[in-house]
């Protein structure tokens, strides 16, 4: 239960694609951490790349962002933006580059795309060419002239790996992960030339030019100042050492700002290049990965914590003004009616309306204290496994304003399955724990079993909880009695149990590396394995409607026709990309970090 990304699995018997066999997603709720930021001043918007997404803001009063849409949906994650013209250029990672009409940025439309070598990490449009970091592809250049269309029409092969581009009329100035800043001549975009470059001390991640200077964030070696009057020969002339990672750099009047990762906002004096004077910073709640500058406010990107607005009206006391937290992992789904139920991180509990799957928007959410790993749903009530040990239940009746009506104490509670009156909770190494629920504002342990392993889910049916225990394979326990319940079987598992469905007398373990075991349980007292399918991957949880058993196998969906529990057949698959931890229902699939998918 880890992880989500919601996949909607359609038109089993027709191939959609050589790695997505039999499957096609339809709709997506992509968002997760917060890698990248661009500006439109003119209309004073940002938009901020959120795991597979793009969510837009007025920026109108910094102080209190507004959220116009997040219709924007890539077909990667969200490594690079940039804006021009009515234009949203995407850094799509494996997908490539996108392109996007913002013209009505609460309607983008996509006009284009184009898949290329390597990842897409970074983009810089000049005139008709996008300039595109392509991780070990170099620099890709790209013609989008006719934005429908785009073509490339040119390349230039870096050492090691490109992952950040700028570009300041011939030249193109990149990036390389690996200690270098490359100066590459674009005059001819059909035929682009390395023409000088500049080793440093550590891994160029992101780089800013302004007149004859290259502002360059390196790493574990801070903002590094190179001089590039003569693009054949920059030198570095100046340096200031920043606490942690450098991760992004933006420069504004006499000011360098540098989004240095897991340590904020960090505010340098560059009017003397050649001794560059940190004098002042702000930590930031995350990870700071990017950062742009529009008039007093410095915009940045901030890993799990989303979107942080920063005054820096004195740039040597900034301070936050305003936040958006994006979605963290989203670790579990639950669906109910028109809504997907996202367990998500330190995000709390996410509700997403799929009533048109093709277009799934987030109605509401609730904060939970520490991290989210699970939710279940039942009624109008949604049970939420909280970090901090704790399940909480949280009204949905209407979903767009949860409010929480009580929680109960429970040692790390990593799953929730609700039957009843009662809640079941896998709490790892606290095993099975029972909680009355029949009272919401009340909810209290009223019996527990000590598995012998870690336990990490479970399913009910009847009077028996089965729990998958890591190493300890499938346990069967009574509930007959919720006050007293009782190991009466076992089946130990080859490999390490880590979710189970059930269907009529057979249970269906996700098995970690030895794939799903299919185990009869018409006697519980003596469960029996009758039949097993290996997947490829890492079967790390199941769900079943019909006669299919859908599969998240690490980086893939895996469909089983089970119609006979004695020989599964693999009836179709669809990669993920990211992985694929977890799947509710047949229809809804966890993934890690990229939001939800359809």
């Amino acid at each position: 239960m880890r992880n989500s990304l919601l996949l909607l699995v359609m038109g089993l018997g027709v191939v959609f694609g050589q790695d997505s066999l039999n499957c096609r997603q339809i709709g997506s709720w992509p968002f997760g951490p917060a890698y990248a930021i661009a500006l439109d001043t003119e209309r004073n918007l940002v938009f901020l790349g959120s795991g597979y997404g793009v969510i837009v803001f007025d920026i109108t009063r910094p102080d209190s962002l507004v959220k116009i849409s997040e219709a924007i949906k890539a077909k990667g994650e969200v490594q690079g933006l940039f804006y021009q013209a009515n234009r949203l250029y995407v850094a799509a990672d494996k997908a490539g580059l996108e392109i996007w009409d913002v013209n009505n940025p609460v309607s983008p439309v996509k006009l284009g795309s184009l898949t290329i070598p390597g990842a897409a990490l970074d983009v810089a449009v000049s005139d008709n060419y996008a300039y595109v970091a392509a991780e070990t592809a170099g620099l890709r250049v790209i013609s989008v002239a006719e934005p429908q269309n785009p073509v490339e029409v040119g390349y230039c092969d870096t050492p090691a790996e490109a992952c950040a581009v700028a570009v300041v009329g011939d030249y193109a100035y990149v990036g390389d992960v690996y200690s270098a800043l490359r100066v590459i001549s674009v005059s001819d975009p059909f035929d682009p030339v390395e023409v000088g470059c500049l080793q440093t001390p550590d891994g160029v991640l992101d780089v800013a030019v302004r007149g004859d200077y290259a502002y360059v964030a390196d790493w574990e070696a801070g903002l590094r100042i190179v001089y590039i009057s003569d693009p054949t020969n920059p030198v570095e002339v100046g340096y200031c050492l920043t606490p942690n990672i450098a991760n992004g750099v933006a420069v504004s009047g006499d000011y360098a700002y540098v989004a240095n990762r897991d340590d904020g906002l960090r505010v340098i004096l560059v009017s003397d290049p050649t001794n560059p004077v940190e004098v002042g910073h702000c930590n930031t709640a995350g990870s700071a990965r990017n950062v742009g500058i529009y008039g007093d406010y410095a915009y940045v990107a901030d890993g799990y914590s989303g979107l942080r607005v920063i005054s820096i009206s004195d740039p040597t006391n900034p301070y936050e003004v305003a936040f958006y937290v994006t979605t963290d992992w989203a670790y579990d789904v639950a669906v109910s009616g028109d809504y997907a139920y996202i367990a998500g991180g330190k995000c709390g509990l996410r509700i997403v309306s799929v009533a048109e799957p093709n277009s799934p928007v987030e109605v509401g959410y609730y904060d939970t204290p520490g991290l989210a790993y699970a939710v279940a749903v039942s009624q109008q009530y949604c049970y939420v496994a909280d970090e901090i040990d704790t399940v909480r239940i949280v009204s949905v009746e209407d979903p767009q304003n949860p409010i929480e009506l009580g929680c109960c104490y429970v040692h790390h509670p990593f799953n929730v399955v609700v039957s009843g009156d009662y809640a079941y909770v896998a709490a790892e190494n606290a095993g099975l724990r029972i909680i009355s629920v029949a009272d919401p504002t009340n909810p209290y342990e009223v019996g527990y079993y000590d598995t012998p392993g870690l336990a990490l889910g479970l399913a009910v049916g009847g009077d028996y909880a089965y729990v998958a225990d890591w190493e300890a394979g499938l346990r069967v326990v009574s509930v007959s009695d919720p006050t007293n319940p009782v190991e009466v079987g076992c089946y130990n598992t080859p490999g390490y149990a880590r979710n189970i469905v059930l269907k009529g007398d057979y249970a269906y373990v996700a098995d970690d590396n030895a794939g799903v075991r299919i185990i009869s349980v018409s006697n519980p007292t003596s469960p029996v394995e009758v039949g097993y399918y290996d997947t490829p991957g890492n079967a790390l949880d199941v769900a079943i409607a019909g006669d299919y058993l859908y599969v998240a196998d690490l980086t893939d969906l895996r469909v089983i026709d089970v119609s006979d529990p004695r020989n599964p057949v693999e009836a179709g698959y669809y990669h993920t990309w990211a992985f694929c931890l977890s799947v509710a229902d047949y229809a809804y699939v966890a993934t890690r970090g990229v939001g939800l998918r359809i």
